[in-house]
């Protein structure tokens, strides 16, 4: 086990009562009872996220197996994406069990199946490899970490080849969007540096919980 709960200013341990999702936060006024100084409101927008996602998840899935293993996929998403914004890196002690994991459920839930779940971790470790590797080779530097590829590689292993396709695009147009606004807004230069995992994490849950009304849309503007 980890430790427990601390205040980041003074260390004070927070005790349960203080360490209630949402609730704890809002009586605190966002404010460690000890030595008063602000708590980041991160830690409540992501206990919020988690309790949205856990009823998203269970609305659309039901009280199921599936419902919690994507709800096991939702939360990992949740940690990557703090941690890809804050130090740029995906740690492969989340991807690579999450990789495991993704497979295994597979044999035992009707979605994706374990083909497709097999086939989802070749397409979407491999074809990033294969963009990693040649902007590396006529770039001349790194434009995409290894982490970004074992996140879409266990994104496959619960969301299958489709899925794997869907969230590709839908994080290269969300991403695409985001650099383009930050360009505009924050005079950034074309070369600076933005995190593709939190824009991959995106994609799954679009996929996740709208995928087929986006699809069938999307196809529908092509007619």
């Amino acid at each position: 086990m980890g430790p427990r709960s601390q205040c980041p200013h003074c260390g004070q341990v927070i005790r349960f009562y203080d360490n209630i999702p949402l609730l704890s936060y809002l009586l605190l006024r966002g404010r460690c009872r000890r030595c008063d100084e602000a708590i980041s409101p991160r830690y409540f927008l992501v206990e919020a996220l988690s309790g949205i996602f856990a009823l998203a998840t269970l609305l659309k899935f039901g009280a199921t197996g599936t419902a919690l293993a994507y709800y096991a996929m939702v939360a990992v998403l949740l940690v990557v994406t703090f941690i890809d914004i804050d130090y740029q890196i995906i740690p492969d002690a989340i991807t690579l069990p999450g990789i495991a994991v993704g497979v295994a459920i597979s044999f035992v839930l009707p979605y994706p199946g374990w083909k497709n779940s097999l086939l989802g971790v070749v397409a979407g470790g491999g074809f990033l490899w294969l963009v990693a590797w040649g902007y590396r080779l006529f770039a001349g530097r790194e434009g995409m970490g290894g982490g970004d590829i074992k996140l879409l590689a266990m994104l496959g292993a619960f969301l299958g080849v489709r899925g794997v396709i869907f969230t590709l695009m839908a994080a290269a147009a969300v991403g695409s969007l985001t650099g383009c606004v930050l360009i505009l807004v924050q005079k950034k230069g074309f070369r600076f540096a933005l995190p593709f995992g939190p824009f991959l994490a995106i994609g799954a849950l679009l996929y996740l919980y709208w995928g087929d009304h986006l699809i069938l849309w999307y196809l529908g503007l092509l007619r």
